[in-house]
């Protein structure tokens, strides 16, 4: 599913450069991300285990609700974002977290708990290992940029159609592309987290303190996109359906 959100740095931070204001900014970041997991997670067992609420949603048109509204905040955020305040975005992001655990909850319901928990681990592995590279490694990724996007698109358009589809090869093919294609989307979005910090250290306190605010729930929109897209790739790949 979704979105990206491109670099505005003006340039790319060679090394790996220790400052205190940016751990506190990429802490802020994932705090912002755990936070949004943990909303996503609970709505989705709470949808997943209230029978007539997941019938109601799952059952009928409001499907489509739950497929395609995340993608809509998420798209609404980007193109908003100047113009947004902290407490607008903040209630965006809050409320994407919720959204996508109404659709994640179909996949409670289709696959065993086994699955999802491997799944989620996995993802976690991919995540970690790639955002730690993408913040250490001295290579510019930007190059990259053109390659993600166009893999990005393709993998959100191939998703949609199989929602018609519903090929078990397409499905596979899909995924595999998914799991290359958000890994790289993980370490390129960490490098560009650090180099926004960078590119915004120079302005005044009280304004500097918004724009970081604000880059910190962009930035943590991007990785939880990155994270919960790699689980669902993984969990449709590996992932074992409930019988019956």
């Amino acid at each position: 599913m979704k979105k990206i959100i491109k670099p505005r740095g003006s340039g790319f931070a060679t090394g790996v450069q220790y400052d205190a204001g940016l751990r506190k900014h990429l802490t802020g970041a994932f705090a912002y991300m755990s936070g949004g997991l943990m909303v996503s997670a609970a709505v989705a067992f709470a949808v997943a285990n209230v029978a007539p609420l997941a019938a109601l949603i799952f059952g009928t048109p409001i499907k489509w609700v739950a497929i395609f509204a995340p993608l809509a905040l998420v798209m609404f955020a980007f193109f908003r974002f100047e113009k947004l305040s902290m407490g607008r975005l903040q209630s965006l992001f809050w409320g994407f977290a919720a959204l996508m655990g109404v659709s994640l909850a179909s996949a409670l319901l289709v696959f065993t708990g086994a699955s999802v928990v491997q799944a989620f681990l996995s993802a976690a592995v991919v995540f970690l290992a790639m955002a730690l590279w993408g913040y250490t490694t001295k290579r510019d990724l930007s190059g990259w940029s053109s390659f993600l996007m166009i893999g990005l698109i393709g993998v959100i358009g191939a998703s949609i159609v199989n929602l018609f589809l519903a090929s078990g090869t397409l499905s596979m093919i899909v995924s595999i592309i998914g799991v290359i294609v958000f890994a790289g989307l993980t370490a390129w979005d960490m490098q560009r987290l650090r180099s926004e910090y960078f590119a915004n250290s120079g302005t005044n306190a009280i304004a500097g303190q918004v724009t970081h605010g604000k880059l910190q729930i962009m930035g943590a929109l991007s990785l939880y996109f990155n994270f919960i897209n790699l689980f669902q790739m993984l969990l449709n790949l590996f992932g074992q359906r409930q019988e019956g």
